[in-house]
């Protein structure tokens, strides 16, 4: 891959994430040696995640595996999908079956006697059987749907009035659309779950032992002290552990809450009116268009083409047309494959089959990450060593002390030191053994994504962004290119009719109806109120409300204009069939019968392509004229001149049609090919839609930071153009050409490796398809990209699935959409989009932070104790002071810098590379001069301590509180200098981050309280004045040693290349 041409790719340098290496985003997980090396969780198979579980070393299973995906739970979540789909199953060979045979009028059992309540004339019981048992002849034996609509006190026109008293009566009678959800784990459960961890019980049985003998040697006044602090000690651990794990659990709950949140339209009292899904009840009228989710159970009212994928409840990956005749009945949960309708909702919440299943199914949050399977291959790494370490202190210790090479007056004396002294004295030790396993094994390192992933999802809520799948978060940092839509996305998605052509010349906008013929006027009122999905609703008062997409409501504004009166136009002719628009063929028509038995099809779509099936046009007079080449070319230059103007154009035609080819049954009717030939051209129109404000800064924003941003849209190639122009996605007219600028039927019409090559120019695709977004995706990530791609539509979820990230918008995006996409950008903007990249890389930023910091804990705490161990027999750190420094670096560190908001300086540097090391060599040099720092300080003071004379020690206690001091505020000041890992000033934006500031005063404040009030516990004694300004002053100078250290070159390779390099040529000797 060329990387030097173009300046989006990743560098092949960047000294602050390390190298990229392009070629490793297509080596096959699969044929990895390393467990922990997965690319993406998205879509991983079972085994492959297995594998990482098995190699992890892990002292707390349950609480390390919390948030990834229970794999057994997975399994039990099929086998009750089956159960309750098998019913589905049972009543659709019925249906089947009954359809078989001789079609002989079914007599069917008395209807379920059960009293209808709330003055309505059908129990809820009979109502919920008839869409459940897909019972048409009761159904028919209510009078259909129009009198099961009077049973239930419904207009199947204008829905129920919807006041409060009505729709809380209808809640009592019916049943409210929620299911039970199971309780959400306690706080004791995450108590619980922290006690699990195997080193702290090894820890509270040794202090058990340990308070046992204490008090059997020393009386209960003095004995209980070593005991009791290591007790107090874990428990604090465990209980911190617990309420941080508590909290994050309520956030993730409150997140998968406004997943379930589907806000949705349904008619109330005539008028089209937004609810959330939790709101609707029995005999309300909700509109179905595609991609939408069936919100309850129902009957179809009136439906056009309809088809449903009910593949979610029978498992049958068969799409089913719904027809009144044959199947009106709809269950919830499945979505509108195709068409549009009207359904009348007859079966909520618990009272459905999908309320059954989802109180049934409890919401599993578990999903593992790629940082998170990698995070867990550090922590085993660095526990090995750990554990290693820790071995290596046990024996030490343990022979030194039996060998009487030890210090202080508990040292063991062969023959002299009674036998409860002796086992107390290897207790002490196996305690600061099994500590050293605590600090060593970095539990929380793998849960510090969890953390910060939760909070970065909270925060990214206020700034428009929901996200449905963990891992998206955090891949969104490595984005290198976002494919997005223009409409809605780039632009404001506000559309307004502001040019319009008929009989060939330009309409007065001032007046538009005083400019038509009054055939014209007439054809087009015709065409605009059938030939849509939207709706006109008139108040008492005069107002028009429009509803429906916003091109939909564009042109339905411009009927009104035109004169329009909508529901009479829509009551004076009935629709005989219905081709939904098609993104495909980027048109959509249907077929009217009027009064006089004539037929009209209309058809409305982009305008080049409804051009060319016209072969007349409608003149001034309102007369039907051929349409010559000079007219053509006049049409298509008006065309021209408004796309280039960008804006969106759509022309609206008709045709005649003899009624006696009409097909008469009605499944030839359903089957029935809309004729798009020899059409008359009716009028063109050109739609502005605003470029939103502040998408320029946004794309430049992104250029800086070295992702790509590409225009993916279905409208017309000029008008692709003027706005990507706009919108600073074009730098220039001369830039304006191919491949920069490509149609979709060239682009899908080259050979596989073409296409791969040419996707890595194009900035702009117009005139694309659902298929030739799917098909850019992936020649992009075969070219080592990693693809974020913006979609709304239905079809537009195969390249949601496809894309490493896919973002659904949540205002235009279909259900559809938003299930096959990983985040959904709720107010549909860019700049959205553009801070979903700052937040991804944020979490990357933000967890290597805490790498650095805790990995400098390590190295130094298990140096010092080592080298202490090995040569004088003691340890100058005791298990309390070690736990308390695990909580400062574990729960308080992670919290502290997990929490970082993302900064400007993040967009300043190339995407960072998903196989990119996480440790780098910065982070390397960093924790490296900070950890030798302490170590060589600590060291000193452990050996020379009581030498130095300013330092007033005078015991060995003293020596040790001191030490103790000064690498817990050593830990505190160098918590500054993780902030930021690669910048001069570490205290930038300092202030608005006041978790950081809290946590670091509660720190401090802690230490102060442990080393002058809690002696007894930590087995430390009080500092004097100047001893806690040495200390102050040891761990201040780690801020001007990060400044120096950080003037040190580093080398361009990676630490882990050059070791991989030298083993392999190791093995090849």
């Amino acid at each position: 891959m060329n990387n030097g041409s173009s300046p989006y790719h990743r560098q092949p340098y960047d000294v602050e994430a390390g190298v990229s290496r392009v070629k490793d985003e297509n080596e096959d997980d699969e044929t990895s040696d390393d467990p922990f090396n997965i690319a993406n969780t998205k879509n991983a198979p079972i085994e492959r995640l297995r594998r990482w579980r098995q190699a992890a070393l892990v002292l707390n299973a349950s609480r390390r595996f919390r948030y990834t995906l229970d794999l057994k739970k997975q399994n039990d979540r099929e086998d009750i999908r089956r159960r309750i789909r098998a019913h589905a199953q049972v009543i659709r060979a019925a249906i089947l079956f009954r359809e078989a045979g001789d079609r002989a009028p079914h007599v069917s059992g008395s209807p379920k006697s059960t009293t209808p309540t709330g003055g309505f004339e059908i129990g809820q019981e009979e109502l919920a059987s008839v869409t459940r048992d897909h019972d048409l002849p009761v159904l028919e034996r209510h009078g259909g749907v129009i009198g099961l609509a009077g049973m239930l006190k419904t207009n199947p026109e204008k829905g129920i009035n919807g006041d409060d008293a009505d729709i809380m009566n209808r809640k009592n009678a019916f049943g409210s659309n929620t299911y039970p959800k199971k309780k959400g784990r306690s706080f004791w459960n995450f108590l619980w779950e922290a006690w699990q961890d195997l080193t702290l019980i090894i820890l509270m049985v040794a202090a058990a032992a340990s308070l046992a003998l204490g008090i059997k040697t020393e009386g209960i006044k003095e004995g209980w002290y070593d005991g009791g602090s290591i007790a107090f000690a874990v428990l604090l651990v465990i209980v911190v552990t617990a309420i941080s794990d508590y909290r994050q659990s309520l956030q993730f709950q409150n997140l998968n809450d406004e997943k379930r949140n589907i806000h949705l339209e349904i008619i109330r009292g005539g008028k089209r009116v937004e609810v959330s899904i939790f709101d609707i009840v029995v005999g309300d009228v909700i509109p179905l268009k595609i991609g939408d989710q069936v919100p309850a159970d129902g009957v179809l009212v009136v439906g056009h083409s309809l088809s449903i994928d009910e593949s979610s409840m029978t498992g049958e990956a068969k799409i089913v047309h719904k027809d009144h005749r044959k199947d009106p009945f709809l269950m919830s949960g499945c979505k509108v494959a195709d068409g549009y309708g009207t359904m009348l909702v007859t079966g909520v919440g618990i009272n459905t089959e999908w309320g059954l299943l989802m109180a049934s199914i409890s919401e599993d949050t578990g999903e593992e990450t790629p940082l998170q399977v990698r995070l867990n291959g550090v922590a085993t790494f660095i526990g090995i060593v750990g554990l290693a370490v820790a071995l290596v202190v046990l024996v030490v210790l343990l022979t030194r002390y039996f060998t009487g090479h030890t210090r202080g007056p508990n040292r063991y004396i062969k023959g002299k030191t009674n036998v409860s002294d002796a086992v107390d004295g290897a207790i002490k030790i196996v305690t600061v053994a099994v500590t050293i396993v605590v600090v060593a094994v970095p539990e929380g390192l793998p849960l510090a994504v969890t953390l910060t992933l939760a909070y970065s999802m909270r925060k990214m809520m206020a700034d428009k962004a929901l996200v449905r799948r963990l891992s998206a978060c955090e891949t969104m940092g490595s984005a290198t290119t976002i494919c997005s839509d223009k409409t809605g996305t780039l632009t404001l998605n506000q559309m307004t009719i502001v040019e319009a052509y008929s009989g060939v010349k330009k309409l007065d906008s001032s007046d538009y109806s005083r400019s038509l013929s009054p055939t014209a006027h007439s054809l087009l009122v015709e065409g605009i109120a059938q030939n849509s999905t939207g709706s006109v609703f008139t108040s008492e008062g005069g107002e028009v409300e429009i509803s429906g997409s916003p091109t939909e409501k564009a042109i339905l504004s411009w009927g009104v204009k035109l004169g329009m009166k909508f529901d009479v136009a829509r009551s004076e002719a009935s629709i005989l069939h219905v081709f939904p628009f098609n993104s495909e063929k980027k048109r959509g028509g249907l077929a009217v019968k009027l009064p006089n038995d004539e037929v009209h099809i209309h058809w409305k779509g982009a305008a080049e392509i409804v051009l060319a099936s016209c072969t007349s046009y409608l003149d001034a007079d309102g007369v039907v004229k051929p349409l010559d080449e000079d007219k053509v070319a006049y049409f298509k230059k008006a065309i021209g001149d408004m796309a280039e103007g960008s804006l969106r154009c759509v022309a609206l035609a008709y045709r005649l049609f003899d009624i006696n080819n009409v097909p008469k049954d009605e499944d030839q009717l359903e089957q029935w090919v809309l004729p798009e030939e020899d059409l008359v051209l009716l009028a063109i129109v050109g739609i502005k839609d605003p470029c939103r404000p502040g998408v320029k800064d946004a794309v430049q924003l992104c250029t800086n930071a070295g992702v790509k941003v590409r225009m993916v849209t279905g409208d017309n190639i000029q008008t692709a153009k003027a706005i990507a122009l706009e919108c600073g996605i074009l730098d220039s007219d001369a830039a304006a050409t191919e491949p920069n600028l490509i149609e979709g039927k060239v682009f899908r019409a080259l050979s596989d490796s073409a296409r791969e090559e040419i996707a890595e120019k194009i900035s702009v695709m117009g005139r694309s398809s659902p298929n030739d977004k799917l098909l850019l995706v992936k020649a992009l990530k075969r070219r080592g990209h990693v693809v974020a791609v913006t979609g709304d539509g239905t079809n537009d979820a195969p390249a949601l699935h496809e894309a490493d990230i896919g973002l659904a918008m949540g205002i235009a995006g279909t259900e559809v959409a938003k299930e096959s996409s990983d985040i959904i950008i709720l107010d549909d903007n860019f700049s959205s989009v553009v801070k979903v990249v700052r937040w991804g890389r944020s979490v990357y930023a933000n967890i290597q932070k805490f790498i650095q910091f805790q990995l400098t804990v390590n190295v130094a705490a298990l140096i010092i104790n080592v080298v202490a161990a090995v040569t004088t027999g003691e340890v100058p750190l005791n298990a309390v002071q070690l736990l308390w420094v695990n909580l400062i670096m574990d729960t308080l560190g992670a919290l502290a810098l997990a929490t970082e908001p993302p900064t400007d300086h993040l967009m300043h540097r190339s995407p960072v590379g998903r196989r990119e090391p996480l440790i780098t060599n910065i982070m390397w040099r960093n924790l490296l001069v900070q950890a030798l720092y302490q170590v060589i300080v600590l060291l000193v003071l452990n050996f020379l301590g009581e030498k130095i004379s300013f330092l007033e020690l005078k015991t060995d206690q003293a020596a040790n509180t001191l030490i103790f001091n000064a690498f817990v505020l050593c830990q505190i000041f160098n918590e500054f200098n993780a902030r930021k890992p690669d910048e001069m000033n570490v205290f930038g934006g300092i202030t608005k981050n006041r978790l950081f500031m809290a946590i670091v005063g509660v720190t401090l404040v802690l230490q102060i309280v442990i080393i002058e009030f809690l002696g007894k516990f930590t087995d430390t004694v009080k500092l004097n004045w100047k001893q806690w300004l040495i200390s102050v002053a040891i761990g201040i100078i780690s801020w001007p040693l990060a400044i120096l250290g950080k003037l040190i070159p580093v080398p361009e390779t990676p630490l882990s290349q050059f070791f991989t390099r030298r083993g392999r040529r190791h093995r090849r000797i």
